[in-house]
């Protein structure tokens, strides 16, 4: 998503490296080394031993990017640990830092001296207790817009781009004392795609999802909740949101496409679309997200929680599940081989990514049903000569966790690959695989290119927030004037975001965007989606590259043809042609015409340029330059007699 369209658009609406396999060279866009002197700006309490209530215990080694704070430390020291990461991450959006901050039980900050944490690019901030009330913060988490501007007059500060980060497993009680007026009672998260927000809870004061007190004009486009407790929320300019499984004092304000699932306090659907909420009173499936805790005896261990289906509300006091020591997990770091993490994988480890980049050069490869891959500070696996950087075999249970995707300059034929198509695989439905904020990168930090970022082949997959991300923008290779999006075309390949062959799989949070054929294929039956976001590539240059067959260009949301049964509530598929203003698109959604496919509150959007012809089917009118900014809603199809 990029800031020059989104800008104009929504104005509208309102580096160490896995070694290479024997014969196999570097990664040819020669990531930063992690761990040197990006690594080492801040204390860390790694391998020391440390006194808590509970007697004596050694912090576990997880990496140089990892610090682990104490109660006992000076709210100051914590502070500027903290601002310092904050100054170089704010703007370093493609940048190879990766950085987790843990805090362990207790209480940060006091009434007269609260810690106010800001969130950059690549962070973490994680509670360390078993329960998110077992870490407080008296303070504030937030992030806040980025001002891109050079001119005073208009210094375009928005939240467009406020991806990957992450925060979790903790109590926020809102104090915004030494702050002005504008900021003191609400903790403001203003974010975008990438981002995920789990196990929180806030207190105290109220919750904003835009940064309403920088200067203008304060754009979103986010984003994702679930398991947490919100006070009173504003959603403001969010142009879309995912709230899953929560609590929520009220809720106000909307753009295009706000989804609640098994949220208590939800606002009603009743008056769609004129507020465009769509309101699940349960999520279909559902699995919290592994999380890291340090237990009463002061040991670390790796909580994973049990697949639920018809919920709603939080899961705190839930028991069901696993809870697994550290010692279960092999601890990466950038630097070791994939053949020492399949080793370690094969003899029954769990894996633990600590924060960095990793090019893999061969596929990391998930053999045994139940394993659980988990990422910190968005560990970064890149793919080298062409090599799939995940493979998960067709095996239930596997878990696949705060883990960033990237391609390569050699085409990859997948990314992600879950199972395998005509092979013999082992599904539960009580223990779907499942992927908790894994996402997909097809550019952006450097040139990329696959055919598929995500295959899944498996039956009884969770998918729980996912972006799968072909690049609109970056920093190698891409400029934003028509000849840079012309040799962007051709050079930042990917023809598909997601393709789903598995049957009974469900996506909750799907966000996929800017791929050059379809963006997400769903082949297998009883396919659900809760919330689908999809903006279609802004860069073909003519018609005739973005043609299917005799049909103008590539619905943004595929169900094959022979699918009897498949649901989705809440999705929007929104064009910019920016590269060529006069493409058309025949349909945002193309399914089979059938009953047991129901698509429940669509829509597709005009952000300045090219055309959507119809939102399904032929059904619809068009969005075109009459209306830019102004959704097109079908409220149900098939139409409800």
């Amino acid at each position: 998503m990029t800031r020059l369209r989104r800008s104009a658009a929504v104005a509208l609406a309102a580096g160490l490296t896995l070694a290479a396999a024997p014969g196999l060279p570097a990664a040819a866009h020669g990531n930063k080394a992690q761990g040197t002197t990006e690594g080492t700006a801040h204390s860390t309490t790694q391998g020391t031993t440390y006194s808590t209530a509970h007697g004596t215990t050694r912090t576990p080694n997880l990496g140089s990017n990892v610090t682990i704070f104490d109660p006992s430390q000076p709210v100051s020291e914590i502070q500027a640990t903290l601002d310092a990461t904050y100054a170089k991450q704010v703007d370093n959006e493609m940048g190879t830092a990766r950085y987790a901050y843990l805090f362990k039980p207790g209480t940060y900050g006091t009434a007269e001296q609260p810690l106010q944490i800001k969130v950059g690019y690549y962070t973490e901030i994680t509670g360390l207790g078993a329960n998110p009330n077992d870490v407080v913060i008296n303070g504030k988490v937030e992030a806040y817009n980025r001002c891109l501007g050079n001119d005073p007059a208009n210094p375009n500060c928005i939240a467009l781009v406020n991806f990957w980060r992450t925060l979790s497993n903790l109590t926020v009680n809102v104090n915004g004392a030494g702050q002005d007026g504008c900021r003191q009672t609400t903790n403001f998260w203003a974010v975008s795609q990438a981002v995920s927000l789990r196990r929180t809870q806030f207190t105290g004061g109220t919750l904003s999802l835009m940064d309403y007190c920088t200067a203008g004009p304060q754009y979103a486009s986010g984003g994702f909740i679930a398991d947490s407790k919100l006070p009173a929320t504003t959603n403001g300019s969010q142009q879309q949101w995912l709230t899953r499984n929560s609590e929520v004092e009220s809720w106000s304000n909307a753009v295009w496409n706000q989804v609640f699932a098994g949220v208590v306090g939800a606002p009603s659907e009743a008056d769609f679309p004129t507020t465009p909420y769509t309101t699940l009173a349960k999520t279909p499936v559902s699995r919290e997200k592994p999380f890291l805790f340090v237990d009463a005896k002061g040991k670390y261990q790796v909580r994973v929680p049990a697949a639920k289906r018809n919920t709603s509300g939080s899961s705190w006091d839930d028991t069901s599940g696993r809870t697994l020591p550290l010692s279960d997990f092999y601890v990466a770091k950038p630097g070791d081989s994939v053949t020492k993490i399949n080793l370690q994988l094969a003899l029954g480890k769990n894996l633990l990514l600590t924060p960095g980049v990793y090019d893999i050069a061969r596929s990391i490869q998930v053999l045994r049903p139940n394993t659980v891959i988990l990422g910190l500070g968005h560990a970064t696996l890149t793919a080298v000569n062409g090599a799939i950087p995940l493979d998960v075999a067709d095996v239930p249970g596997v878990i696949v966790a705060g883990v960033t995707i990237d391609a390569g300059l050699k085409e990859s034929p997948v990314l992600l690959r879950v199972g395998r198509q005509h092979g013999f695989g082992i599904s539960i439905p009580s223990n779907p695989t499942t992927l908790s904020d894994v996402y997909f990168r097809v550019g952006g930090p450097h040139i990329g290119r696959t055919d598929t970022a995500l295959e899944v082949n498996s039956d009884n997959v969770l998918i729980d927030h996912t972006w799968v991300w072909r690049g609109d923008h970056g920093v190698e290779g891409f400029t934003n004037g028509v000849n840079g999006d012309t040799d962007r075309w051709r050079t930042n390949t990917g023809r598909y975001g997601a393709v789903i062959n598995g049957d009974d799989v469900t996506a909750t949070g799907l966000f996929v965007e800017h791929f050059q054929k379809y963006n997400t294929v769903w082949n297998g039956e009883r396919g659900t989606t809760v919330l689908y976001q999809n903006e279609l590539p802004y860069d073909p240059p003519t018609q005739a590259d973005w043609r299917n067959g005799k049909v103008n260009g590539y619905a943004g949301y595929k169900v094959g043809s022979k699918v009897k049964s498949h649901r989705l509530y809440g999705g929007g598929v929104y064009v910019f042609n920016q590269n060529n203003p006069s493409i058309r698109t025949e349909n945002g959604f193309e399914v089979p015409k059938t009953p047991g496919v129901k698509l429940h509150h669509i829509m597709t959007v005009n952000l300045s340029a090219g055309v959507v012809d119809h939102v399904v089917n032929g059904v619809g009118e068009a969005a075109d330059m009459t209306k830019v900014g102004a959704p097109v809603y079908v409220t149900d199809y098939p139409a409800v007699p």
